[in-house]
Parts: structure tokens; sequence; C-alpha cells
């Protein structure tokens, strides 16, 4: 990188982001390391450090291009998605009683997490000529149809709590483009109006993940389990934690999907509550400079990444520490940079590095 590049660099997004990296690599290699000891003590954090390096690495490439021109490539891209999400569909194998991974070689990739970005960079084309359009639901129908043909292929998978994801950002561009507030308000409510509707087209599992989430008594040793430990495990910790490594939950297995889906617990556990508000302090500020990053992108589509990028991050890690914490329902969502994962990894720091790259070539746009 050159020194133009290193002067506006966004230095407290880039420690932030880092600071999160470097617990989540200690938070997996102590809730792993007791379960890996015949393949390797510290085989998930291995991995884990070798795909954060190697992701730092590609972050640093793209710095070097200027992100309007991908505003060109926005229904390619989009089609190149619903190829990836059909090929799931086809050739796809099955885990934790989902299709949503695909092999290639040793690594096991998920192109839900992927599909994400690129539903931002191909709504954000498409929005960037409508901007200041989306007065009335005529107007907006084209753009939920849009981002509906992939949010039902996720959802197929079945991938409920990806497919969400998808409805965070679409809320959150569509905002920024000027749509009414009359019109938002006006979903929200058809939204909780449906509630009753949809309830008889979610599969047997998803119910008892509702009903858990009200009473997590109703299945203690099935669908409730896992939250109960969880709030367990952060219980437990209280101010200081337990101390890296003497977690009773995590590493005596009470805990399930302790490096993925429930790392926060773990957080929460060995490193009590003063770790847990440092690292959802670290989250603000990632939040903050999405944020900051959109007011001063130099053009529309700018804004447009930075806030579909910002509304990503934000709803799952709402979801993700709610969720653990039993305020919200459970759900398949990896905490940002923090859960063990290539695909969620991945995609997390090409989104930072998105947010770098428009702070980088920014000259304030009025709202």
């Amino acid at each position: 990188m050159n020194k133009r590049i290193l002067k506006r660099i966004d230095f407290p997004l880039v420690f932030a982001t880092l600071g999160i990296l470097a617990m989540s690599l200690v938070v997996i290699g102590s809730a792993t390391h007791i379960n890996t000891e015949n393949a390797g003590r510290y085989l998930f954090v291995e991995r884990q450090g070798v795909f954060v390096i190697l992701d730092i690495m590609l972050v640093i490439f793209f710095l070097n291009f200027d992100y309007k021109s991908l505003s060109a490539y926005g229904k390619k891209l989009y089609i190149f998605n619903l190829v990836m999400l059909l090929a799931v569909m086809f050739f796809g194998h099955s885990a934790l009683g989902a299709q949503r991974w695909i092999s290639i070689g040793p690594v096991n990739l998920q192109p839900s997490e992927f599909s994400k970005l690129i539903m931002i960079i191909s709504l954000a084309s498409m929005l960037e000529e409508r901007v200041g359009e989306l007065n009335t639901l005529s107007e907006l129908l084209p753009v939920a149809l849009y981002i509906g043909v992939p949010f039902i292929l996720v959802l197929k998978q079945p991938d409920l709590g990806t497919s969400l994801v998808f409805i965070a950002i679409f809320f959150g561009m569509v905002f920024v483009s000027g749509i009414r507030l009359r019109i938002l308000f006006g979903i929200f409510a058809a939204g909780l109006l449906m509630m009753p509707v949809m309830w008889h087209f979610l599969k047997d599992y998803q119910k008892l993940r509702l009903m858990v989430f009200l009473d997590p008594n109703v299945d203690p040793l099935g669908s409730g389990y896992h939250i109960i430990q969880s709030k367990i495990a952060i219980g437990s910790g209280m101010l200081m934690g337990k101390g890296l490594f003497e977690g009773t939950q995590s590493q005596l297995n009470f805990l399930p999907e302790n490096h993925t889906d429930f790392i926060f617990a773990v957080v929460g556990e060995e490193l009590g509550f003063i770790g847990a508000a440092v690292l959802l302090t670290l989250y603000l500020i990632v939040l903050w400079r999405g944020i900051v990053i959109a007011r001063d992108a130099s053009d529309i589509f700018g804004r447009l990444l930075a806030i579909g990028v910002t509304s990503m991050f934000a709803f799952h890690i709402l979801v993700n520490v709610g969720m653990t914490t039993g305020i919200m329902p459970v759900t398949g969502i990896p905490l940002p940079f923090m859960s063990y994962g290539v695909s969620s990894l991945t995609t997390n720091l090409l989104a930072i590095a998105l947010l770098l790259n428009i702070r980088l070539r920014e000259q304030k746009l009025s709202f």
C-alpha cells in the first residue's frame, strides 16, 4: 500500500476489527482445545488463524481497486448469486439437518454467507438509480422481488437465520434510498398481522424454537438445552469470569456449538462481564465507523454499500448476542469475526474491505 492509502485508512475500524479477531482466536482455542486432542489440540484455532492471515491479505489487495467499479457488475453478480444458491440445492451436502455447504477439497464453504455481501453490492447497484423514487408500494415492489428470490432460495436450504439477514439489509438500504417512513411502518404492521398466518408455514423445529424462546423448559433436554446452558455459562462468569480454559459449561461440553453460534457464551463465562463489555464496545466501534463512512461517502453507491454492510453486522450482533442471552430465539447466525467458520470470516472481512475502500475515496456527500 502506498502512503496515500495509509494516511486515509480508517484506523479505529481496523483496530476494532483486529481486536475482535484476536479475541476470537483466543476464545476458539479455549473452547475447542479439549475436544481436538486426537486431531491436534488447537486444530480449530490454527485453521481459523490461517484464514485470518489470508483474508487480511485479501483485504489489503482489494484496497487498491476503486469500489465504484462494482456498480457495473451488479446484475452479473446477482445472476452468479442465484446460480451459486441453486448449486447448493443440487450439489450441496447436508449437516445439522440443513443443506447449506459445498465442499472444495478439505474446505466446506457456505455460499449463503457470501450471498449476503453479493446482495449488498447488487442491491446498491439497483437502488443507485432509484434514490428518492421509492414513494409508493408499486415503486418498492421491484426492489422487494429482487431480494425476494435469493431470500427464498436460502430459506429453502433451510436457513431461516441467514434469510432474515437479507430483510435487515433490505430495510437498511431502502431507508437510505429515501423511502417514505409511512411505507416502512406499513410493511412492519403488515408483517406483525401476518405472523399468525406465517406460523402455519414454519417447520416443526422452527415452531419449537419459538416456543422455547418463550419458555426454555418446554423442551429442556432438546431445543431448550442450548439456551439453558448458554444462560448458565454467561451468568456463572459474573464480573471477571472464570478465566481462559477454566469454564465449566464450555470445557466440559455442556454448551453445544461453543466455538460457532454460542461463542459469546464462552466469552461471558471465561472473561466475565468485563470481557463481554470489551467485545461489545469493539462491535460498537465497527458499527459507528460504518455509519460515519456511509455519511461521508463520495457517492450514493458508496453510501448504500456502507449502510448495507453496517445493517448486516448490526443484525448479526443483535441476534447472536440476543439468542445466547435468551432475549432472541435461537437461530444459526454466527457472531461476526468471532465464530469459527471460513465462509463467515471471509465474508465479514471482505465487507470490512468495502468499508475501508469507501473511506479511502470519500469526499463528503451531503444528505
